[in-house]
């Protein structure tokens, strides 16, 4: 495990061991993320980490023989950023057999980017042997052999996320249906079937949010009902979505204009939660009539 004043990750490696899975790992624990730096440009990223008033904490950098023309500069820079800084980055060097790199390039039909002309295996040798200094100086070497894309995404959490369930993000957002199913959901719940205070004078204006309609919402038999099957669900579902290595699940719930039954319910479950996920609660469209939006 990484320590926690770590906080500059340099991925790098052979061409096809998976740094791209890397990079995506790192973007979902919260790292700035950047592909195929020039070491020139590393003494800046140290700058902007070391600055007080930098929200940039943490920068996880891809580096390898893309920009080959700038790779002799790393073990300088390197070198002088030891000795002159507080900030010590840590090298992450992926590998993998040579021959399962070739049936990689193979199955997705690219070239190595040091033989575009000559067989996969001529690149991979080449590589090989101008990385191994490199290799020398990782602090983690990952062999991905035998990983799967999940699999790798595990390891590199395992060894850098210093608290590994704060990863997974419930995002729950109650919208309206006349307004248009929110696109990145990946679970639905229609409660239009519920009591709809929209049509008690006194509660028309507010939302689910006020205590007079969340209290008059969560008062019938039928919601409670629902609450209990759904949450049910939700408790069975999520320890699942984790371990296939999702990051985050979006959770919409629908009623006829967003402001009512959906706010409420939200609300709900977005408490039910909070002392298991990281919980995050929108509520697209419960101020639109408000705005008089069509």
């Amino acid at each position: 495990m990484v320590s926690a004043q770590q906080q500059l990750v340099i991925i790098t490696g052979m061409s096809g061991a998976g740094k791209s899975v890397a990079m995506r790992s790192f973007e979902d624990m919260g790292y700035y993320c950047v592909d195929n730096l020039p070491p020139a440009l590393l003494p800046k990223f140290f700058e902007l980490i070391e600055e007080s008033s930098s929200k940039m904490t943490k920068a996880a950098l891809v580096m390898d023989l893309r920009g080959r023309e700038f790779f002799d500069q790393l073990f300088e820079v390197l070198d002088k950023f030891d000795k002159e800084n507080s900030i010590h980055p840590t090298i992450l060097y992926l590998d993998a057999k040579s021959q399962v790199l070739v049936s990689r390039y193979k199955e997705t039909r690219r070239s190595h980017p040091l033989a575009a002309n000559r067989s996969p295996l001529v690149g991979i040798e080449m590589e090989r042997k101008m990385l191994e200094e490199l290799k020398g100086r990782a602090q983690q070497i990952i062999d991905t052999t035998n990983l799967s894309p999940r699999q790798l995404r595990e390891t590199i959490l395992d060894q850098f996320l210093q608290h590994k369930d704060d990863l997974f993000t419930m995002n729950i957002v109650s919208f309206g249906f006349k307004y248009g199913i929110p696109i990145d959901a990946d679970l639905v719940f229609d409660v239009r079937f519920l009591p709809n205070p929209h049509y008690i004078e006194s509660m028309r204006p507010k939302t689910g949010m006020d205590d007079e309609v969340s209290s008059y919402v969560l008062k019938f038999a039928e919601t409670q009902a629902f609450i209990e099957k759904l949450t049910d669900l939700l408790h069975f579902m999520l320890p699942y979505y984790k371990r296939e290595g999702k990051s985050q699940l979006i959770l919409a719930i629908g009623c006829t204009g967003g402001q009512h039954r959906s706010v409420t319910l939200a609300e709900y479950i977005g408490n039910h939660f909070d002392n298991e996920y990281k919980v995050r609660v929108n509520h697209r469209d419960a101020h639109k009539r408000k705005a008089g939006t069509i």
